[in-house]
């Protein structure tokens, strides 16, 4: 996929949240997030990036809350490719996973998530 300005999952507003079902069950160590840098962006910023977010390990779909597995803070001043590493080896294992998105960098009307990753070891 490609990462060019506008080409994005958008969501209305500066909140919202995607559930992720991964091709098999792993153990999640790291996420990555991804949103395209200032010098891409043709006002030279980027308010539509997600701020502060936190994710969520899911054992079903219908879960209303998950294990909380990490809260970070995407920094729009650094590199358009952010890896947050999850804390704590004991954490379980999953299948579904909520990138949970708690504010933006000031955009009014929308949030844009570029690329998510998760990475994690096989259980």
């Amino acid at each position: 996929p490609d990462v060019n300005p506008g080409n994005c999952w958008a969501f209305r507003g500066s909140q919202g949240f995607a559930v992720i079902r991964l091709s098999g069950i792993i153990r999640p160590t790291a996420v990555t997030l991804e949103h395209i840098s200032k010098a891409l962006s043709p006002q030279g910023t980027i308010p539509s990036a997600p701020k502060d977010f936190a994710v969520y390990g899911l054992k079903e779909e219908r879960e209303e809350e998950g294990l909380l597995l990490g809260q970070f803070t995407y920094n729009h001043d650094g590199d358009p490719i952010q890896t947050f590493y999850l804390e704590g080896d004991s954490m379980g294992t999953y299948q579904l996973v909520e990138l949970r998105v708690l504010s933006n960098w000031g955009h009014p009307e929308y949030t844009c998530i570029y690329r998510f990753r998760v990475h994690g070891e096989p259980a």
